[in-house]
């Protein structure tokens, strides 16, 4: 092997091995990049070319081990249920998953048998071996098989596609670019975490397949600290607090994705859409309600219907297409156009808790996160162009102070032109430049989201950091100068002529359905006294203080507290472990010194006591509403 000189690292290597494994042999590297292109260290090496390595305890090196892992998974599925068809098994953010078409339904217990069997084949330390066949080569190889999903892969594969790769392990062989890691043993810590259905291509047309998902990091310790994040996160779980402190419901009778709201989650859901108004009102915003369905032209002039539809439900109305409507920006622009504006009027804020309704796929649906109907604080502003920085300068600091009341951290994001897009250049180019000078006239930091904003106009994501760490897409604020252009809105300005004004799409909170969630999540359940939907339980000890403990129910409730009265046959331990358990901030106790003094015995849900007067305890509730 004549001798070479590469770049490693940045540092000048002469060598005459042959393969980039041959070069690097700290065992921490799992893969690398030659000339920038993402390659397995079997890649053999040639003169002159640059190579930056991988480790496995960087983000690029653990999606690696994790998408090795589900290889392994893979394996071990087939070897233990050989009648299981593998179809996908990327890595995660969190992990990775493998789909399967098996007739025969997974159990937990087979999932145990799964495990024990990948650490069987991760001792084995069998190597990860890439190989490529042409196109048709691999269809036969595959069709052979008996893989169905392998060939319909590759036939949705661009017509350009030669030739493809192939991974193999073991007695396992898998359609797949790489890189993986060198072997099976790389593979030091992972865990299967469970199961679900996903319909093949996430789409409900077709058939209904077995998911398994789990997780793998670099070291035991960090599986460790994951496992234990997950078990605060399922203690966490909005769908089980929800059901525990009878907040809402879902069925299969409702359908996928939509929410009834129980008595605790209608108030919970009220008390945040009061504090939405007075949040909005104090800003100057009026408040407007639109309709649920507006007619198909609507929508095709706002491009909708070309950029749009496949999120939409439709429905015919004497002959004519009408769109249940996904957002409410129409009505809005409808509003606005109601009468001549002037530039004096302007800005213009129209404020509405609207409901919408958009057609998400089955296997994306989650709990209260992710719903098909649900209700957005929806705000849009008609400005003037020389307003527009201003106006999303206040619509930024009305979310730093809704998200302090809260205690939410976060960051900001700015997601720019799509490919499937409405829209002049220029127009684009004014709308990002106008959110960036925003930003930066608050002094926060930004990044870029490349090709993810709305078809109609750039956006800003704020990204909300729960209790856990976990990161939440509620606000958004977007720049639009298409539906301004598309539905001829104007204002007269100064000198007498039409102007055109831009218009703000932009949500506080987001979807209230996923902000109830993020708030359950991020409290435990345990919500803060203003937001609590009930505020205190009266209880009494025996019956003899039954009609006092009425009489506090009543003065609290009277006061505006939200109260229940709890004087069942019960002991006084059993009432206060109950209601701990849903997670009331306040329990009033009263026996018999309590009634003869004409004081209460108040018990907070940390276990906290005291005894203190009504009126001081009303105080307090009271002084817990938040400042807006």
């Amino acid at each position: 092997m004549p001798q070479m000189t590469i770049t490693v690292d940045g540092r000048n290597v002469s060598t005459d091995g042959a393969t980039i494994s041959d070069v690097v042999k700290d065992p921490r590297v799992v893969a690398a990049r030659i000339n920038g292109s993402l390659v397995d260290l079997a890649t053999p090496l040639a003169d002159g070319v640059r190579i930056e390595t991988i480790r496995e305890d960087t983000p690029e090196g653990t999606e690696i081990i994790r998408h090795s892992t589900s290889h392994i998974m893979a394996e071990a599925v087939k070897l233990l249920f050989p009648d299981a068809k593998p179809t996908i098994g990327p890595s995660t953010e969190d992990g990775f998953y493998y789909d399967f078409d098996r007739d025969e339904t997974f159990s937990t217990e087979d999932l145990e048998k799964i495990e024990a069997k990948m650490l069987e084949l991760v001792s084995q330390n069998q190597p990860f071996l890439r190989r490529e066949m042409t196109r048709e080569e691999a269809k036969a190889y595959f069709k052979s098989r008996g893989e169905p999903y392998k060939v319909e892969i590759i036939d949705e594969l661009d017509n350009d596609v030669d030739t493809v790769s192939l991974y193999e392990q073991g007695s396992f062989v898998d359609l797949c670019r790489g890189p993986h890691v060198p072997s099976t043993g790389y593979l030091k810590a992972f865990k299967l975490l469970s199961l679900a259905g996903a319909y093949w291509r996430g789409d409900e047309r077709n058939k209904m397949l077995q998911r398994i998902y789990g997780t793998a990091f670099s070291s035991p310790k960090e599986l460790k600290q994951h496992l234990a994040f997950l078990e605060e996160a399922r203690r966490r779980d909005h769908r089980k607090l929800g059901k525990d402190l009878d907040l809402f419901l879902t069925s299969d009778d409702l359908g996928p994705g939509m929410i009834v709201y129980l008595p605790k989650g209608g108030m919970l859901r009220t008390l945040l859409e009061d504090f939405e108004k007075k949040v909005h009102f104090k800003r100057g915003y009026q408040i407007v309600y639109g309709p649920s369905i507006l007619r198909g032209k609507l929508w095709e002039i706002s491009g909708h219907m070309d950029n749009y539809k496949d999120n939409m439900y439709f429905t015919e109305l004497d002959g004519q297409v009408y769109g249940i409507k996904p957002m409410n920006c129409l009505a809005h622009i409808l509003i606005y156009k109601s009468k001549i504006r002037s530039y004096r009027d302007l800005p213009l804020r129209f404020f509405e808790l609207g409901n919408v309704t958009r057609h998400e796929k089955s296997g994306v649906i989650h709990g209260l996160m992710r719903t098909r109907q649900f209700t957005q604080d929806d705000a849009h502003i008609f400005c003037r162009p020389d307003q527009l920085i201003d106006e999303i300068t206040a619509i930024i600091t009305m979310v730093e102070e809704v998200m302090a009341v809260f205690g939410f951290e976060y960051t900001m994001e700015i997601s720019t032109r799509p490919e499937k897009s409405i829209g002049s250049d220029q127009d684009w180019e004014m709308a990002t430049e106008a959110l960036k000078e925003a930003l930066n006239a608050k002094g926060l930091p930004y990044e870029i989201n490349e090709g993810d904003g709305a078809f109609y106009g750039p956006k800003i994501d704020v990204k909300i950091k729960d209790a856990i760490g976990r990161q939440w897409q509620c606000a958004t604020i977007q720049c639009d100068f298409s539906l301004p252009e598309r539905f001829d809105t104007s204002f007269v300005g100064s000198d007498g002529a039409k102007h055109r004004p831009v218009m703000l799409h932009r949500v506080i909170l987001g979807s209230i359905e996923r902000f109830i969630g993020v708030l359950i999540e991020h409290y435990a359940g345990a919500f803060p006294v203003w937001l609590a939907p009930v505020q205190a339980v009266v209880m009494n000890i025996t019956d003899a203080q039954a009609d006092y403990a009425g009489q506090i129910a009543d003065e609290l409730r009277e006061s505006g507290v939200r109260v229940e009265l709890d004087v069942r046959n019960e002991k006084i331990g059993y009432k206060i472990r109950e209601a701990r358990l849903q997670k009331v901030p306040y329990m009033v106790v009263v026996g018999e010194r309590e009634k003869q003094d004409r004081t209460i015995a108040l018990r907070d849900r940390d276990g906290q006591q005291q005894t203190i007067e009504l009126e001081t305890f009303i105080a307090r509730i009271h002084e817990e509403q938040p400042a807006v």
